[in-house]
């Protein structure tokens, strides 16, 4: 039987709500990624360069924990990955995540939110963390349409 799951990254709240369109739009099981040291607020304030955002950002090594782990990921064969973009990529958590479980032969679908960034260098770096995946085209998601986005997305 094969089984969607939309997991997500929302940091202030507007990811989720696009997540919870797309998984209700598809008949998804949804995952949010939690950091185990949830953010604060200034801890996300892009424009102090000591931010712990700020710092993720800029070392691309840098893998900050996720609280818990997706039960059973292997029953899984479509994963909608959706995040805010963060200095014009995903967030750090997000490669976390991905690193985290094998997605070989598997169906990934990114969808973003963003203030202003599209998600084409997202959609580079998120496929050079899995190459082994079946990449779809991703998708910004920014006010309404998610629902009908995602319906298409899982059919073609």
């Amino acid at each position: 039987m094969k089984k969607t799951l939309v997991v997500y990254f929302s940091a202030s709240g507007v990811t989720a709500r696009a997540a919870k369109e797309v998984a209700a739009a598809v008949g998804a099981d949804l995952y949010e990624i939690r950091p185990e040291q949830p953010y604060t607020a200034s801890d996300l304030d892009w424009m102090d360069k000591r931010s712990r955002s700020t710092l993720e950002m800029n070392d691309p090594a840098c893998r900050p924990a996720i609280a818990e782990p997706v039960e059973q990921m292997e029953q899984y064969d479509t994963v909608f990955v959706g995040f805010p973009v963060w200095w014009y990529v995903e967030p750090r958590i997000v490669d976390t995540f991905l690193e985290s479980y094998d997605f070989s032969g598997k169906t990934l679908i990114p969808f973003a939110t963003s203030g202003g960034s599209g998600i084409g260098k997202a959609e580079k770096s998120l496929q050079e963390h899995c190459p082994d995946a079946v990449w779809k085209k991703g998708q910004l998601l920014n006010g309404s349409g998610a629902a009908e986005w995602a319906a298409r997305a899982v059919k073609g």
